[in-house]
């Protein structure tokens, strides 16, 4: 059978780091306040001359050197991103560009801190159908660009990142790899977690810049409760889809949204604290790069070992919420 397999990871963050102290000297915030609330030390944020696609390459050229092939042995480019560089063309083009993969065709996934696992789900496809081969998937954000510094509320929570895999169609005798994907959204509550403005329902002006609408609008309480249900849901519905129990799960890879989010999913799910992955204390929430960049700490980590099932789950804006299950099948 033709299995979808993670050949080599890769991640990237920005050089400049912003502290919980450098917070508390731009809103009325504590270090101690952040870290009971989210979990969150730091995170880390693009320089000025640095775009998404900028964050995205570094990080695709490192995953393409641990799955030892070149850029033009890719046949596709996904990039999931809420942050591109710019409306069109494409951040998923523009990664293209920057590693010379000229044989690939490239394009973006949006479905906020989800869209990694919407992307696996896309790669997943194309490959069990054999249309292609090869394919380069990154999650990278720069949420710090749109979000407000003077709101206490979001500012302590994000920061810029990306991940990246490479998936490739490989001829198995047992199940391994990508075993399954799971995606769901409901737009009811798109008015919970989202930009306003910059899109054609409030297009970019003088008054819509002077009211903040370009900026992160959230409201926390409601968001976290239908998170935590949302993330445990779906990861039960991965694990009950394969047969296996939550005893069976090595390590679950949660989206790093908030420590307090990831330790109600946990506990629902009845996992072990060192079955649980967690790395938001240095980054924030890096909405889409948030897995990919937490999988290839813990491959780096040798956290992950050959065999090893691993547990993806993840929840964004729109809502959209999914898990994937995955077989490791590379060698620790």
């Amino acid at each position: 059978m033709i299995q979808a397999n993670i050949i080599g990871t890769g991640s990237y963050a920005p050089d400049k780091i912003l502290t919980n102290f450098d917070i508390e000297k731009m809103v009325d915030t504590s270090d101690e306040w952040i870290k009971t609330r989210t979990g969150i030390s730091e995170r880390r944020i693009a320089g000025v001359k640095e775009a998404c696609s900028d964050l995205a390459v570094k990080a695709s050229k490192k995953a393409l050197k641990q799955a030892r092939i070149k850029a033009n042995d890719i046949d596709l480019i996904l990039v999931a991103t809420a942050t591109p560089d710019m409306l069109f063309p494409s951040t998923a083009c523009m990664v293209q560009l920057g590693i010379g993969a000229k044989n690939a065709f490239a394009y973006d996934l949006s479905a906020a801190c989800s869209g990694f696992i919407y992307g696996l789900s896309v790669a997943e496809q194309y490959i069990k159908n054999q249309r292609y081969k090869t394919i380069l998937l990154i999650g990278s954000e720069i949420f710090s660009r749109i979000t407000n510094w003077n709101d206490r509320s979001t500012c302590v929570l994000f920061g810029d990142g990306a991940g990246a895999v490479v998936i490739r169609a490989e001829k198995v005798r047992k199940k391994e790899g990508i075993l399954s994907t799971h995606l769901h959204s409901d737009g009811h509550y798109h008015d919970l977690l989202f930009v306003p403005g910059g899109g054609s329902r409030i297009p970019i002006s003088e008054k819509m810049i002077n009211e903040k609408k370009h900026f992160i609008k959230m409201k926390g309480n409601e968001t976290f409760k239908i998170a935590v249900r949302f993330m445990v849901n779906a990861a039960k519905e991965a694990i009950s889809y394969n047969g296996y129990a939550i005893e069976d799960v090595n390590l679950i890879i949660p989206h790093q949204a908030n420590k307090r989010i990831i330790d109600a999913v946990a506990k629902k799910l009845r996992l072990p604290k060192e079955k649980v992955f967690v790395n938001l204390m240095k980054y924030g929430n890096t909405s889409a790069a948030s897995i990919p960049l937490a999988l290839d700490e813990a491959v780096w980590e040798k956290q992950i070992k050959k065999n090893d099932i691993i547990l993806l789950t993840a929840f964004g804006a729109g809502f959209t919420w999914g898990s994937a299950l995955i077989k490791w099948s590379l060698d620790s």
